[in-house]
């Protein structure tokens, strides 16, 4: 008799991450690459949560690549197991994490290269489950299929019965466990379905989806660029802040401390130029104002560094899956000058909102000795940020 499938089964990802890619080009391994500004092992992490039926993922990294993959991440959460030399033992090995954590009814291992996976295919995948142990997603094969003859075309080869095989697979985790302790150490599989077979279990086929498409080469990292820019929009937000210079404080201004003989006085370090562009990132989010976020009257706050007010408006980007595009800063004041402070402040900002450098414009003028600023009682900042949003947020 069948288990049920019910909404209480625990269900456990497994991405496999600890290959390089090296096909794929680059200096570092394709897990790790930007697609559309995020990792793609963090476009892979997101698919998985945003299914909601998932209760926890595990990742298998390669030897040392767990701070790596972490920063990647951001506040994502996940457990992470070294895998090994193969895909098998990396598999292995987080299946073993995974029995160690408590263990789960249903496990869904999933290539880290796979990260436009829609939740329709994980739901094929679970249903199947009711009447197997194990359930795969695959696609007919479309095109006509050759022999290589040397250099010449050989005989035909029928593809009626083949299919190309994706990930996740998806199994009775006990199963899969079982057959993988199981297995003889001496051969190699390249995908747990075959490891399954071997052990005397059917596999089910599933509808696979052509976005499941695994980043192999680096033209594949071209058409998921193309893919993700034809589905995105562009918000623009505008910053504005302004702060009174006082004696015996700091003067941070752009995430750098700036030599002055007056600093700027705020409940927080009062950078008015992170400040103005934290209030631009959320504008263009549509997400209220740096006050609503971190309210003055929060104790919490008092003397924050701004530089966690700008981190905290960048994850709300990436959360979003968008991506910042340009920061066009200005600042206001007639001194001290800004044009020596420049270069570090654009390369400060780039770093935290983790942007190319070239994406930061830093700028600075004086209102002619006018106003508030003008008589050098205080400096203020304004901001522009350009935002890539997808379209369907």
């Amino acid at each position: 008799m069948r288990r049920s499938m019910t909404s209480n089964s625990r269900i456990v990802a497994l991405i496999v991450a600890a290959g390089q890619g090296s096909r794929a080009g680059g200096d570092i391994p394709k897990q790790y690459r930007q697609i559309g500004g995020k990792a793609v092992l963090a476009h892979t992490h997101d698919a998985l949560t945003a299914h909601g039926g998932v209760s926890a993922i595990h990742i298998a990294l390669g030897e040392g690549e767990e701070g790596r993959a972490q920063a990647m991440l951001g506040d994502r959460v996940a457990h992470f197991v070294t895998g090994a030399d193969s895909r098998r033992g990396s598999v292995h090995a987080g299946l073993e994490a995974i029995a160690a954590a408590g263990g789960a009814d249903i496990v869904l291992i999933h290539d880290a290269a796979r990260p436009f996976l829609p939740a329709s295919v994980i739901d094929r995948l679970l249903a199947a489950l009711e009447d197997a142990e194990g359930a795969i997603p695959a696609l007919p094969v479309a095109d006509t299929l050759v022999r290589n003859d040397g250099a010449l075309m050989g005989e035909a080869v029928d593809r009626a019965s083949l299919h190309r095989v994706q990930t996740p697979q998806a199994f009775r985790f006990e199963t899969i466990l079982a057959a993988h302790r199981d297995w003889d150490e001496e051969q190699e599989a390249t995908d747990d379905a075959q490891i399954l077979r071997a052990w005397g279990h059917d596999v089910i086929l599933m509808q696979g989806d052509e976005r499941l498409e695994k980043l192999t080469y680096p033209q594949d990292f071209a058409r998921a660029e193309a893919r993700l820019g034809s589905a995105r929009t562009t918000r623009v937000g505008m910053g504005y802040d302004v702060h009174r210079l006082a004696p015996n404080e700091e003067l941070w201004l752009g995430g750098v401390l700036v030599p002055h003989d007056r600093g700027l006085a705020g409940h927080s370090d009062a950078d008015v130029a992170l400040h103005a562009i934290v209030d631009a990132i959320l504008g263009a989010l549509a997400d209220g104002d740096i006050g609503s976020h971190f309210p003055p009257s929060d104790p919490q706050w008092r003397g924050a560094s701004s530089d966690r007010f700008l981190a905290h408006a960048r994850d709300l980007v990436l959360k979003r899956d968008g991506r910042i595009d340009h920061i066009d800063l200005t600042i206001i004041c007639e001194a001290p000058k800004i044009g020596p402070h420049r270069d570090a402040m654009r390369a400060r900002i780039a770093e935290i909102l983790a942007v190319p450098v070239d994406r930061i414009s830093v700028k600075a003028t004086t209102t002619e000795r006018l106003g508030f600023a003008g008589r050098r009682e205080g400096i203020a900042a304004q901001a522009v940020a350009t935002l890539a949003l997808p379209t369907l947020f």
